[in-house]
């Protein structure tokens, strides 16, 4: 490729353009996960055990997502869906 008047080559530009790129994406896919952990904590302290496996589920399949496009670290997603099930599965045993 040809140098530009700047000095800049065309090849570091357009990597720019895709790592900016890259940060929105990876940042509307945290944020959806922040949204469904919330989701969950909510349902759990409403005492709503069925709205809150609901929105488990929901929250495992973001953090799998997340995990499989490397967003985030697998064991990061391994360990947050733990301490949310563990979460519900200590309001279910304080609910019997």
């Amino acid at each position: 490729m040809t140098k530009l008047k700047t000095g800049r080559h065309t090849s570091s530009l357009k990597e720019a353009r895709k790592a900016e790129k890259r940060n929105k994406r990876n940042m509307a896919i945290r944020s959806k996960i922040k949204t469904s952990i919330k989701r969950v904590e909510t349902a759990v302290s409403n005492n709503n055990i069925k709205m809150s496996e609901e929105q488990l589920r929901r929250a495992f399949s973001e953090w799998d997502k997340a995990a499989k496009r490397n967003v985030v670290h697998p064991k990061t997603a391994s360990n947050q869906k733990a301490r949310l099930s563990k979460l519900i599965a200590k309001k279910n045993r304080n609910k019997d």
